[in-house]
């Protein structure tokens, strides 16, 4: 048995979490920014990060009274050190650097976009990484920052098959919000709107799937584009803008939502299919989107087996970063050079399987 304590402040969430043996979770404590970075409509990195200080210790100190542990019960510090806000990611890993010198405790970095897909195996029985039947598997991680397919196949060698070109679905998601005045975040307020709205009122354009009349480019088959529909949104808002009534922004909030959906699950679906996959996973923020989760349930082929995990897991925790962790204890830090990076490299192996 061992415990990792995991540290995750990679953007505007403040969460540490204790994992015992890489799933079972015994504490996650988040706190948010939200209602810090809803007067700007997005997140501010220096503003993140200054809300990081202050929050880090009280939060520390919930998650170890939660689950009734002390620093010297852990087998090493798992952190975030990338991808994400630079600002915000320092104040973690930090933090964390400074825990596991003064508690004489392993160092694990660990990815955030990992952390995702890992997200989905929290509160399990691990045995389900060893069976064959399990892969590949096709992870679609879906969030403010990435809309990416990752194939994983039973050695644990990854190849990102797909990634967007420029936005991401949650940053669309975002704006859109913004530009129909729901406030933030945007995928939770587009969502309820959503629900009162028609989701075929409106026929947003769906980016390099080939409705539009133009064929997709085979390298980018798999890709995914949400600046154009941006666009598409900002001149339909613009061609009605006076006649902005509720009506009005629950069908167009129900039709981007569906054109976003659409694409997601379209690629998806195709993806799996094309190369065979065992399990589907779905995570990233986006993933809290019920019609999407409901659509991929709908859609996933009969050779596969779709895993999502609660929206507790799928928005920024620490859980998933401590529980990644777990499987990088062997190969822990012991120096304390490690630094944070904002971007997300490529991909070729992941530390959960093989």
């Amino acid at each position: 048995m061992s415990m990792i304590l995991g540290i995750e402040t990679s953007c505007d969430e403040t969460s540490v979490a204790v994992v015992e043996n890489g799933s079972r979770v015994l504490s996650n404590v988040v706190a948010t920014q939200i209602e810090r970075h809803a007067v700007f409509g997005g997140v501010v990195p220096e503003l993140a990060a200054r809300e990081h200080l202050v929050a880090l210790m009280p939060v520390l100190n919930a998650a170890l009274h939660e689950s009734g542990t002390k620093l010297s019960d852990f087998a090493g510090i798992g952190v975030t050190n990338g991808p994400g806000l630079m600002p915000a990611l320092l104040v973690g890993l930090n933090f964390a650097k400074g825990l596991a010198a003064a508690n004489d405790l392993p160092l694990i970095p660990t990815n955030h976009f990992l952390a995702h897909i890992y997200a989905s195996f929290l509160d399990n029985d691990l045995i389900v990484l060893k069976q064959p039947s399990t892969y590949p598997i096709l992870a679609l991680v879906v969030s403010g920052g990435h809309s990416s397919l990752l194939l994983i196949n039973a050695e644990g060698e990854a190849h990102q098959i797909g990634f967007t070109i420029d936005d991401a679905a949650g940053e669309a998601l975002d704006k859109a919000a913004k530009l129909l005045g729901l406030g933030y975040p945007g995928g939770p307020a587009i969502q309820q709107a959503a629900i009162h709205g028609n989701p075929k009122a409106f026929n947003f354009p769906r980016p390099l799937t080939g409705t539009s009349g133009k064929a997709t480019p085979p390298e980018h088959k798999y890709n995914f584009s949400f600046s154009g529909i941006k666009t598409a949104l900002l001149y339909h808002v613009r061609k009605y803008q006076n006649e902005l009534s509720p009506e009005f922004i629950n069908d167009t909030a129900a039709s981007f939502q569906e054109a976003i959906i659409d694409v997601l699950s379209r690629k998806t679906i195709a993806a799996a299919t094309e190369f065979g996959a065992r399990s589907i996973i779905l995570c990233g923020g986006v993933a809290c989107n019920q019609p999407l989760r409901e659509r991929l349930k709908s859609l996933c082929p009969s050779h596969a087996t779709l895993r999502i995990a609660p929206p507790k897991y799928c928005t920024d925790n620490a859980a998933m970063v401590a529980g990644l962790a777990w499987h990088s204890l062997n190969n822990a830090e012991t120096a304390f050079g490690v630094d944070a990076f904002a971007r997300l490299p490529v991909i070729t192996k992941v530390p959960f399987i093989g």
